[in-house]
């Protein structure tokens, strides 16, 4: 039939062992763990994109709909704006006199 599989099984040569092999798989190892390199930065902000991707989805099934999802993420994202612009602006104002503090003397 055209769907039946093969039920022969072929048996691989065995692989001669040396130290030449055993180098030549170390060195593509490590070849391999190198061109594979993450980097830390990038696979943080990965981690946050897919965390407030997860969170978006959690309040999309709890609220019934995207829409509304995201007018309670815009809301939360606006409070927390509000809030954060006076501490920022405290924090700028604290350093500038600080150093001009500093440049004085």
């Amino acid at each position: 039939m055209l769907w039946r599989r093969r039920t022969t099984i072929s048996h691989p040569a065995p692989a001669p062992e040396g130290p030449e092999v055993q180098d030549a798989y170390a060195r593509g190892r490590r070849d391999e763990r190198r061109a594979r390199k993450r980097h830390p930065i990038m696979m943080t902000l990965t981690f946050a994109a897919a965390l407030v991707g997860v969170v978006v989805l959690a309040l999309a099934a709890k609220e019934g709909s995207f829409a509304r999802s995201g007018g309670i993420v815009d809301h939360g994202l606006a409070v927390a704006t509000d809030r954060a612009q006076p501490v920022m602006m405290d924090a700028a104002r604290d350093l500038r006199a600080k150093t001009f503090r500093q440049t004085e003397s």
